[in-house]
């Protein structure tokens, strides 16, 4: 049984990470199964959705360290104590610190709504992301499963998914039809993980038959 730890921060909904609970519980995902998930606040809603689908839950706040260095200690031994196979991040807004990257190589994903590299980095994230999308006068998007390093959005890539731009598109359009998108294809690069399907050699991430 793969051992699933899902990191969200901030205000998130929780939206990728119920989609992953669900899935999992409900065997879509097999072998595996959500063990924790972990918020900088209390009061998220993506905190109070896991509670209510029965996982537990831990608040590592980095308001309350008054080092990086002590919020990274503090959030590695959190995550060392739910033993981890995987670590997704869901609405995980922070740049993730050094030590939990280099203590779980290539067992850390996130999702994001582009089609990276373009429309990635500090600060791109939710309508801003879908906003630079129609300013470039892109024909398509979609979304990105990638493995996290050390800086934004700049991973090794393992899944991606396209939906077309149309000419009367906003932000807001944009998002609602890509996030079920965004749901399917993190479930399918996390059941390819449980799987033992990706290899990782060095950009590229191959999918094994």
């Amino acid at each position: 049984m793969k051992r699933i730890v899902i990191l969200v921060s901030g205000p998130a909904r929780g939206t990728n990470m119920h989609a992953i609970i669900e899935a999992c519980q409900q065997g879509h995902i097999p072998d595996s199964s959500v063990v924790a998930v972990i918020g900088t606040r209390d009061d998220t809603p993506a905190l109070q959705k896991a509670r209510a689908l029965g996982v537990a839950t831990a608040v590592v706040n980095p308001k309350e360290f008054p080092e990086p260095q002590t919020y990274a200690d503090a959030l590695l031994w959190t995550l060392q104590k739910a033993q981890p196979d995987l670590i997704c991040l869901a609405g995980y807004m922070r740049l993730l610190p050094a030590p939990i990257v280099q203590a779980y190589p290539m067992q850390i994903m996130n999702i994001h709504p582009a089609l990276l590299p373009l429309f990635g980095g500090k600060g791109m994230y939710g309508l801003r992301v879908h906003q630079a999308v129609l300013e470039s006068g892109m024909k398509v998007t979609g979304c990105t499963v990638h493995f996290v390093d050390e800086n934004y959005d700049t991973g090794p890539i393992i899944l991606q998914r396209c939906i077309p731009v149309y000419d009367d598109d906003t932000p807001e359009t944009l998002a609602a039809r890509l996030l079920p998108i965004e749901h399917e294809t993190y479930i399918e690069a996390i059941r390819l993980f449980v799987q033992g399907k990706l290899r990782v050699e060095g950009r590229r991430v191959r999918i094994l038959p």
